[in-house]
Order: C-alpha cells, then structure tokens, then sequence
C-alpha cells in the first residue's frame, strides 16, 4: 500500500509545474548511473569487486549525482516557485525555461563526455588537473582540437540537446510545466524540500566522503565528476598542518636530521631546524651539464624492463653506456612534480607543485649550488613557459628561459633574460610546443654560445613530443600519427639524434647528459598510489666515469645530489635529496604522491598518509608491486615519513626553504 501510494505521488511529479525540473533531475542521475557503469567495466582489471564496495560506490555516487543535479537546478527552483501564476505558460516563462535548460543541458552533456577522455587518460573523475585546464586555454583548445575530432563532438552535443528536448515534448514534459497554474502555497510544498535538501547536502557533501577503500577506481567511482571538479577548484592548495597528521616541530626535524645526512656531510649549524650542510667532494669536475627531462618516459617502454617493442633502440643504448639508474622512482604523475623534484630536490607537498604556487622565487635549488660553480642555467621549453608556470619558477631560480613565447596575455614575471624560439627554427609544433628535434637543436644552440663565450652552462630541456595528441614530423620513424607507442619511438629517435649532433661539437667531450623522465605515462590503477606506475628511467651519459648499473632504490628528488657526487664537489646544500653512493645500505627510500595522498616507499613496506590524517602502511610484493595492507604499523617509517612531508611543507609556507 504505501509503495502504492510512494509510485502515484513520483508519478504525478511529473505531471505538475515541476514536470521539467524532476525530468531534468532524473535524467542527470541516470545517464551518470549509466557513466559509472560504463567506468566500472573499462576499468574492471583494476577493480576490487568486493561487492559492499560497490554497492557502497555506487550509493555514494548516487547522492552526489543528487546533490549536484539539485544545485544545477536550484535557481529554476527558486523560478518556479517565485513565478506568479498569471505568468505561468507565457512567452516570458517558456523563453526562460527553454533558456535556463538549455543552459543546464550544455553543461551536462559537456562534463559527462568530458568525463570520458579524462577518465582514459587518468583513470580519475575531474580533479585538479582539470581545474588548471580552465587556465591554459590555447594548450588546452588546440589538445583537444588536435586530438578529437571538434565539428564531430560539437554536433554531437547539439544533436543530445535537440533530441532530449524532441523527447521531453513527446512524453508531455513541457505541456505539464506550462499549464499547472499551481498558487506559490502548494508549488512551495514542492520547491521548499528540495531547495532544502540542495542547500543541506551542497554544504555537507565532501569529496573525500567517497575514499573509503584502498581500492583507486572503487572510490572514484563513487564520485560525480562535477562535484569533483568544484572541490579540486575549492582546494586547490592543501595546508599540510591543518590536513595532516603531525608530530611536534622539533622531534620531526630531528627525525629528518637523522635521515637526510649523507656520509660526506655534516651540518653547519646547531639550530634545530637549520637543514644546511656542507658536502665534501674531492677531484672536482666541472663539465657542462644538459639536463633532459622527457615527456611521460615510462620505465616499462624500455627493453631492459621488458618491452618487446623496440621503442626505444637509442636510451637503450646509451644506458649501456651510462650510469643507469633502474630502480628510481618519479615524485610524482605531473611535470611540474618532476620538474620540482629535480630542482628542488623536495618531497612532493600536498596541493599543488610548488612550481605553480606564488612566492616560489629564490629557493634553495639545484641552480644556488650551479650558480656557485659559475654555470649559466638555462629552462629550454618548446611551449609557452607561462604554462603551468614554468618560467616565474625557472626565472626565479635564476635560469634564463628560451621558449615559443606564444605572447599570452597572461603576464609573466621573468626577472632573468627570456628568448624567443622563432617561427623559422621551427619545422613542427602541436598544442603542446615544438617537436623533440627542434627542441633539441635550440639546446645545441645556446651550448654553442656559451661555448664560444669560455663559460660553462647547464640546460634544462623540456620535452613534449611524447604527449597527446602524439603527433611528430613524418617520415622520422615507422608508426603512424597520433598513437602513444610512436610518439615514444620519435621521442627517442629525436633524442639518438640529438647526441649524434652533440658528438660533432667542440663542447662534447666536456659535457655531461642526465636524461630522465619527469613522470610516468599513466598513473592509473588499483591504489590510490600506483607504485608500479611511478617506476622511471634515468641515466647519466658522458661522465668521465664507467658504465654502471645502479639498483638501489633511489627517488627521483636524489638524482641531482647523486650527480654532484660523481663530480667530486664540495658544496653547501638544504636540499632534501642524497647522493645514493653516499647513502647507507638500507637507508634508501623514495617519495611519491599525487594531489591530496603522500607516502614513502622504504625496503617492501609502503607508508602513505593523506589529507584526513589517515595512516596506511602497506607491504610491497611481486612484480606488480601490489599492495596489502598491514594491520599492525611500523611507527619508526610512520615517523620518518611525517618528519619529510611536515617539514618540506612548513619550510616553503614558512620561506625557510628562501635564499635570502
């Protein structure tokens, strides 16, 4: 009897003036029901099919559905309740209505298929990436344009609005919006509720309330992705103190004392939270030094980790010839992460990179101690360096920038020298900057100048060939336009390329290549932090010293500290990194993280904190690295694990990690 009754009452919802809202409402819920599904089968190989879990998902997502289709449609509430009912069914009603719908029906469709691509990429609902997308248009635009066919998704969009009103006209939807001349006493007894509930749970709905497993793609499937995306746009910096779990200022320094002394340091003064040391070398090298960070270089694209595809004849190659690093890990899954871990050498802090945060200029960096040795740095970058930030952050460690400098109108504020790539040195570009050949040819540009000028130099080479939408000059290798597989076969043609141009100049035989990726090609899988899906190469070609292969755990944040180790030198240094060869046997650890989760990787044991100071401790096994959880913690990783990420974020907020 009573669901008798419960089924007349929904049904004569859509029969009165609220027909066109309760549709509207009901058909968002529904086609994001129907989105979830779809995420759950493509993503099934990485899903924990514990059946509360998912029944617990999918009622989670269900209330964020409800809660964000309430908030779309909350003024059209507030409309129709407000209307007077001489209005009601007029000209002005119908434009509003048709107007407001179509608005709303926009903006469903578009974050719903939007949801699609970014999901194939990051295996995530909208997050802060998505968030930044907003800022950088022309990247953005021309991405999408260059890898999606536009005239087809707009059309699309269209045809979904059109046909969608075609059936709310059909099944009488619009009839009964405009012919219930209801009074605001009984509309309100309708509106009031719902206008209600919209404003109670819009306040008390979190994000996080969906992180509830340890499983990634169970969680995100109980997010909505607009809702995601208004929270990453809420927080899009996280203050450690507030959000995480903590231990008293001095005991976390003295944790972090302890940890980050090499064997060939020692402090430089007593205060407690004065990280400063001097490192002692000997046979001091002073080479130039090109730094190459490439574009999305995934550990597993490699032979020596076992493709099968050839991809990469030329890395392969020279890490023969190299320091190969083949246990290191990448801080993070963005290249502002990469590019703030070898510069600064610092664990990942919470939020975003510290690359796209204000007041980031004059911080103690791999450039304070190159600067000392007389080097002249350089940031090359075949974009726009106003992307993501890029040039405040180089400019204000000191680096001259050489980029496209597209003329954003989005103000840069360089206080070092900036040169334009121009047109005529460019033979290809996508969204994205300059293919990998071009790139590499304004590298050997500006080492000839310096050259010629009897100065040493250091480069910072950004690549971005080997990003979507993957495409190249053609004729350069044997895979087609637009698949991730070639665009990492050109990315290491190009780079072959590049030494072999390299070897014709005087500038060679005293130069020194560390190449590494700034991040893996996908972080996408079971964990919130995919372990497996932080695994990076690195090499150190050129150094006056032999091939070798190094397979301690090393983080991607200890390269450059690892590098002025082989050179021999004496310098004072607050970075967080070590020199690996002069780490203690068992010491080794390696930070990864992403937006809002933190954790230290230590011999087989994972330690992982986030921003609802929440502990996990996990055990690391099989090729995989998989996870299971521990049930019973390991305090001494906890801490030293806390003691890294507390510090390193209090010591940017607090301007201890300054220069002067």
């Amino acid at each position: 009897m009573i669901f008798k009754k419960l089924s007349i009452f929904i049904k004569n919802l859509y029969r009165t003036r609220f027909s066109a809202l309760f549709s509207v409402l009901s058909l968002y819920i529904l086609l994001s029901f129907l989105i979830r599904i779809s995420f759950l089968i493509w993503s099934s190989k990485d899903v924990d099919f514990n059946l509360i879990y998912i029944l617990r998902a999918f009622f989670t997502g269900f209330i964020y559905d409800f809660t964000v289709g309430t908030l779309f449609l909350f003024l059209y509430g507030l409309y129709l309740l407000i209307l007077p009912k001489k209005w009601i069914g007029s000209l002005f009603d119908k434009s509003f209505t048709y107007f407001y719908l179509t608005l709303i029906f926009i903006i469903i469709y578009f974050s719903l298929l939007a949801e699609i691509p970014f999901w194939e990429e990051f295996g995530v609902r909208f997050n802060f990436i998505a968030v930044d997308y907003l800022i950088y248009t022309y990247e953005v635009f021309e991405n999408i344009n260059e890898s999606y066919p536009l005239p087809l998704i707009v059309f699309v969009l269209i045809g979904l609005i059109a046909l969608t009103f075609v059936l709310f006209k059909k099944i009488k939807v619009f009839k009964y919006t405009f012919s219930d001349k209801i009074p605001i006493s009984k509309r309100s007894t309708f509106s009031l509720p719902l206008l209600l509930v919209s404003v109670c749970l819009g306040s008390i709905m979190k994000n996080k309330q969906a992180d509830f497993s340890n499983n990634l793609v169970v969680n995100e499937l109980g997010k909505n992705g607009a809702f995601s995306f208004i929270s990453a746009f809420k927080s899009n910096e996280l203050d450690y103190e507030t959000f995480y779990p903590k231990l008293p200022e001095k005991e976390a320094y003295s944790i972090l004392k302890k940890n980050i002394l090499q064997e060939n340091q020692k402090f430089t003064a007593t205060n407690y939270s004065d990280i400063s040391r001097l490192t002692t070398g000997n046979h001091e090298q002073k080479p130039n030094i090109i730094l190459i960070a490439i574009e999305s270089f995934s550990a597993d694209f490699l032979t020596e980790f076992g493709n099968k595809d050839q991809l990469t004849p030329n890395y392969d190659q020279l890490s023969k010839e190299s320091i190969f690093f083949t246990n290191l890990y990448a801080t993070g899954t963005r290249t502002v992460r990469g590019m703030e871990a070898l510069t600064l050498s610092v664990p990942p802090t919470p939020g975003n990179s510290i690359v796209r945060r204000p007041n980031n200029d004059n911080l103690f960096s791999i450039s304070t101690i190159i600067k000392t040795k007389n080097y002249h740095p350089y940031f090359i970058y075949g974009g726009d360096g106003y992307f993501d930030n890029m040039n405040n952050f180089f400019g204000g460690q000191g680096f001259d920038i050489v980029d496209r400098d597209r003329g954003n109108p989005l103000s840069d504020q360089i206080k070092t020298s900036r040169f334009k790539i121009k047109d005529d040195e460019v033979s290809f570009e996508n969204a994205w900057g300059i293919c990998d050949e071009d790139l590499y040819k304004q590298s050997i540009k500006y080492a000839d100048l310096n050259h010629k000028q009897g100065k040493p130099f250091f480069e910072f080479v950004m690549t971005t060939s080997n990003h979507k939408p993957y495409t190249f000059p053609n004729g350069k290798i044997n895979l087609p336009q637009g698949d991730r597989n070639a665009a990492v076969k050109y990315t290491d043609y190009a780079l072959g390329k590049f030494i072999a141009d390299a070897k014709s100049k005087p500038w060679f035989k005293n130069t020194v290549f560390v190449i590494v990726a700034d991040h893996c090609a996908s972080s996408a899988g079971k964990w919130e932090i995919n372990i497996g899906k932080h695994h990076i190469p690195a090499i150190i070609y050129n150094l006056n010293h032999s091939p070798e292969k190094i397979d301690r755990l090393t983080s991607q944040i200890d390269l450059m500290p690892t590098l002025f180790g082989y050179l021999g030198w004496n310098y004072k240094t607050s970075l967080f990194g070590k020199d690996i060869n002069q780490t203690k046997i068992g010491d080794e650890r390696a930070f990864l993280g992403n937006y809002r989760t933190l954790g230290m990787l230590k011999a087989n044991v994972f330690t992982q904190i986030d921003d609802r100071k929440r502990v996990k401790q996990f055990n690391v096994s099989g090729n995989d690295q998989s996870l299971s959880e521990m049930k019973k913690k390991n305090n001494l990783l906890v801490s030293e694990t806390i003691s890294y990420y507390q510090t390193a974020s209090t010591r940017f907020k607090n301007g201890k990690m300054k220069t002067n």
